[in-house]
């Protein structure tokens, strides 16, 4: 497990109490009002308000620069790598087809009232490697293709797979936002990974079908029909190849970006645009769709490499040789490679990629990361320079004279700069360098669960500042009011419940 820098031994400033506080407000208030108000995007944002944050603490200009680039370069190396596999994952599993698969295979086999439990339990699977907007991308043409079919509501069926997304999403790695509270806080990965399925299985219960059954009955969505997929299998090689060419030129849908997707895109992914010409000189293959159990299989793998690691951390004594194994074959990085490479054959050959299509799948999910990347490492910065100006201590012995609830004080936190800057993966870092000296002073499983406290919160009523908003509003065809009503109610849902979890099992561990 990498962590971030630890905070040093002195502070780096001999800044008394008031002026500690007036500067992480400062601090933080520069990077709400510059998110929100400015548009400045956040990696700017987080690294102007270290700035204003150290000025303000009275830490030297040099020893700014130099803590946030620590923190920055501790970041990367410990949480970047894990994104950047989690990325690969998911993009074999989206260009392959297994995603489709996966949910037409459940959604084919289940009745019209267990739909929503359905695509509830799809949207956690297919959740667990991708990215909340990718797997919104994926999932939502399904969610409306069924909903058309089977005359249920929209509502009914499409908010249980956003919960199922939602809810993987904030609480579970490998994704950024529970990772980076995860290595801010030093906490242990198989652990929370475990705590965190225990919690998110009845979040997405009372938060999903629950939830979407009764919010069915007051925003009665139209199922907007440009938005339905039309895509068929594509035909390789002489006449059939130029058919089918011919055909997706007339079936172009347009992504979330506004391009064309053609289905030339789909036989030869990666190498370019969507829409933009591909060239597949001497990589004609048929493209089939990957089997069902070697594509969950793959998913799984790298959650399970980690569960067992657990585990065995609790049941085998430390110089047995099982438990040597599963240290090796459990840590982060060595679970996650081991699905990319198993992806590579499963999700990869299986699906008809030749070597140099598989590698361009791979190296086309690394670009949309980017920023993700950026954002996660300036985070990492900021938050090192409020841990090594003294703040993080200063929370810390406040929290212990009022005796708040280390879960609690995450939790808030996280709550106040998601509503305010409409970013979870802000209201991540910021809480966790805010609360991480309490985390010294927490045995394994609370220092799990604070994590998990802070996920929740960074949850907490997503509305018009959050990207998210906007891309639920689109893609189900609804108005702003119908989204606060549907959408950003289900994130409250998602927090309040997920946070109950938090603390119920506070009480039994």
């Amino acid at each position: 497990m990498v962590t971030l820098l630890a905070a040093p031994a002195e502070p780096l400033t001999d800044a008394g109490d008031a002026q500690l506080i007036v500067a992480a407000v400062l601090g933080i208030a520069a990077v709400v009002v510059l998110i929100a108000w400015g548009k400045v995007h956040p990696f700017l944002a987080l690294i102007l308000g270290a700035g204003v944050l150290g000025v303000a603490a009275g830490v030297g200009a040099e020893a700014i620069v130099t803590s946030f680039s620590g923190g920055v370069g501790s970041t990367v190396g410990g949480v970047g790598l894990l994104i950047a596999l989690g990325a690969m994952i998911g993009g074999l599993l989206a260009e392959s087809g297994g995603a489709d698969g996966i949910v037409t295979r459940i959604v084919d086999r289940v009745s019209g009232r267990g739909l929503p439990w359905a695509m509830a339990g799809v949207a956690a699977l297919i959740g667990l490697p991708l990215f909340f907007e990718v797997g919104v991308v994926l999932l939502v043409p399904i969610v409306l293709l069924v909903a058309k079919r089977t005359g249920v509501s929209l509502m009914k069926v499409g908010i249980p797979a956003l919960a199922g997304l939602s809810v993987l999403h904030g609480l579970v790695p490998p994704h950024p936002g529970p990772l980076v509270a995860i290595s801010s806080l030093n906490a242990d990965l198989g652990l929370t990974l475990g705590l965190g399925l225990l919690i998110a299985v009845p979040t997405v219960i009372v938060a999903g079908p629950v939830f979407g059954n009764m919010i069915s009955r007051y925003v009665p969505a139209t199922i907007p029909e440009a938005l339905l997929p039309t895509r068929t299998p594509a035909a390789v090689g002489g006449a059939e190849r130029g058919a089918a060419e011919q055909g997706a030129a007339g079936r172009r849908q347009a992504d979330v970006d506004g391009e064309l997707l053609t289905e030339d895109d789909l036989v030869n992914p990666g190498t370019g645009r969507p829409g933009a010409p591909v060239d597949d000189t001497g990589t004609e293959t048929a493209r089939r769709a990957p089997k069902f159990w070697p594509a969950v299989i793959t998913v799984l793998l790298p959650v399970v490499l980690m569960l067992l690691r657990a585990i065995g951390e609790l049941t085998l004594a430390e110089d047995t040789a099982g438990r040597r194994v599963l240290d090796i074959v459990g840590t982060p990085i060595v679970a996650l490679l081991a699905g990319v490479i198993v992806a590579m054959f499963t999700l990869g050959f299986q699906a008809g990629f030749s070597r140099k299509q598989v590698s361009s799948v791979l190296g086309g999910s690394l670009p949309p990361i980017a920023g993700i990347l950026l954002i996660v490492a300036a985070g990492g910065g900021f938050k090192q320079v409020l841990v090594d100006a003294g703040v993080g201590n200063l929370v810390a012995d406040a929290a212990k004279d009022a005796s708040l609830s280390p879960l609690l004080l995450g939790w808030l936190v996280a709550v106040g700069i998601r509503v305010a800057t409409g970013s979870a993966t802000v209201a991540t870092i910021t809480a966790a360098g805010i609360v991480a000296p309490l985390a010294t002073t927490m045995d394994r499983p609370g220092v799990a669960l604070l994590a998990l406290a802070i996920g929740c919160g960074s949850l907490f009523f997503s509305h018009v500042n959050d990207a998210g908003f906007w891309l639920v509003k689109e893609y189900f065809g609804l108005t702003v009011g119908q989204t606060i009503k549907s959408w950003s109610v289900l994130e409250t849902i998602i927090s309040v419940v997920g946070f109950a979890g938090v603390l119920l099992l506070d009480l039994l561990l």
